[in-house]
């Protein structure tokens, strides 16, 4: 295999650098996928056997072919139909698959680099677990957010969020294609080692454009002394990008390290599937009884709450006042803390409390201006309330922070192009793979439906009530943050052509 980048139809897969782009937009596919599809793409044309496919997605490990079948399947929905209507992958009976897209090899960069912003730009890239313990994982993914939630709250940097840079981990260090990727100058890669009540830090800060180490130091402390680390790390981050030596704005730290590691591990679990969000609500709150100073799982639980209700299908009373009662509380204990204020001012909007929610997104954004998941809640709350204009400018400025998102920020672009009208660019951004764990079918049913393509629209409908069973329009636009009778009746009108319960 010549090279590791092949464009097919509106794809480009980059296998080094673990990437898969639909029209430049990032595409998330796991890891086995990945192996899979660089592997047919490698060779189109050519019957590639089970245990050869096999073999690339799970070297070395001896694993059921039951699983990939079940990768072949997910891989195939992701890519969704070739040009010509057939499928990119056809099974060869009782031998194995066969990539039947034409594939080229673009020469150089396949996806047009992102500009550079104004101000010095920075991705923090998964930190490496170097102990023996591989339940040491999730410390060395808490150093990582942290550091990224510091650095992000530094007025003069541009900071890509967690998401994006944990899109990269395990993988290849390729630090240029990396930074092209983010549309980032410089990235901040380290490892991590706690051992017996001690850390060991690494970590090294480069220059992408000339792959000049500025800043490198390892740091050997207690274990007590983590926070402290941290704040360091940052600092001397800040002095190599700035010019001056100064922290970031102190922030409520947790007292208790199990609660820092519950918190850590519940948040990787807070926009998947119902089991997980159950999960995440048992560690959260062990995390809080821990600690009951700690702002940000009081944060993580709120939202907790609030992902239950989308799960079971629409908010119930006692829920709302608990999420909402829970995120004043997180604000109340570290009122500086930007991801504390947005979850506290969506839950506002969501009461129709709008000034003081309008009030909390405004504060939000003035003390992290690199907050991508604000943008996003935002971009929400102003298409509900008729400015969709400004929905679509602050849900792309999402992106923009926040390249490889969660699956929520399509359903939340997708709403926006809904309201804008632009129902072809919603139906292409609501059929991504990544739209499929959240409620996004109901805007997609409408999208469709307003193109006149009813007999699609009627099969999508009918797939979101079945995750949806107690869905009804009526209780929908009851519950919402409507502050607009224009675009309300727009999304009604879109889900009853579409055949949604009045």
């Amino acid at each position: 295999m010549q090279g590791s980048r092949f464009a097919f139809g509106p794809f480009v897969l980059d296998s080094g650098a673990g990437t898969l782009l639909r029209n430049d937009i990032p595409v998330a596919v796991g890891h086995r996928g990945l192996k899979l599809l660089a592997a047919l793409v490698g060779r189109p044309g050519d019957v590639l056997g089970k245990a050869e496919l096999m073999d690339a997605a799970w070297p070395g490990t001896a694993v059921e072919e039951g699983n990939l079948t079940v990768q072949i399947a997910q891989l195939r929905k992701l890519l969704g139909p070739a040009a010509n209507g057939g499928e990119w992958i056809s099974t060869v009976p009782r031998v194995g698959y066969r990539f039947t897209g034409a594939v080229e090899q673009p020469d150089g960069q396949t996806q047009k680099p992102l500009p550079l912003p104004d101000k010095p730009s920075i991705a923090v890239l998964p930190f490496v677990n170097v102990s023996n313990d591989p339940k040491q994982e999730s410390f060395a993914d808490g150093l990582t957010e942290d550091l990224i939630t510091d650095l992000s709250r530094v007025p003069g940097l541009f900071v890509i969020a967690r998401n994006s840079a944990f899109a990269y981990k395990g993988k290849a260090m390729d630090v240029r294609g990396i930074a092209g990727d983010l549309g980032v100058r410089y990235l901040l890669t380290g490892s991590a080692r706690r051992a017996a009540g001690r850390v060991r830090i690494n970590a090294q800060l480069v220059d992408a454009a000339s792959g000049d180490h500025l800043w490198a130091e390892r740091f050997d402390r207690s274990l007590d002394d983590i926070f402290a680390v941290q704040d360091e790390v940052a600092a001397k981050i800040v002095e190599a990008l700035l010019g001056q030596l100064r922290a970031p704005p102190p922030r409520n730290r947790p007292k208790n390290i199990e609660a820092y590691d519950l918190c850590v591990r519940a948040r990787k679990l807070m926009d998947d599937t119902p089991q997980s969000a159950r999960e995440a609500h048992l560690m959260l709150t062990r995390a809080v009884l821990l600690d009951p100073d700690y702002a940000e799982a009081y944060r993580w639980l709120a939202m907790n709450h609030w992902m239950g209700w989308v799960h079971s299908g629409g908010p119930t009373e006692p829920s709302r006042d608990v999420a909402l009662e829970l995120a004043r509380k997180a604000v109340a204990i570290d009122p500086n803390d930007a991801g504390c204020r947005w979850v506290l001012a969506y839950l506002l909007a969501y009461e129709r409390h709008f000034a003081e929610a309008d009030a909390e997104f405004a504060r939000a954004i003035e003390l992290d201006p690199n907050e991508a998941d604000t943008f996003a809640a935002l971009s929400d709350i102003a298409v509900l309330a008729g400015r969709v204009g400004e929905g679509l400018e602050h849900i792309a400025k999402a992106f923009r922070l926040n390249p490889y998102p969660a699956s929520w920020y399509y359903l939340t672009l997708g709403q926006a192009q809904y309201a804008a009208g632009e129902y072809e660019a919603a139906v292409e951004t609501l059929r991504r793979d990544e739209t499929y764990r959240t409620s996004s079918r109901r805007f997609l049913a409408a999208s469709l439906a307003q193109l006149g393509r009813l007999d699609e629209a009627h099969a999508e409908a009918e797939l979101f009530l079945v995750g949806n069973p107690n869905f009804t329009t009526r209780h929908w636009a009851a519950t919402e943050p409507f502050r607009d009778a224009a675009t309300l009746a727009h999304f009604v009108d879109g889900y009853r052509k579409a055949g949604l319960p009045e």
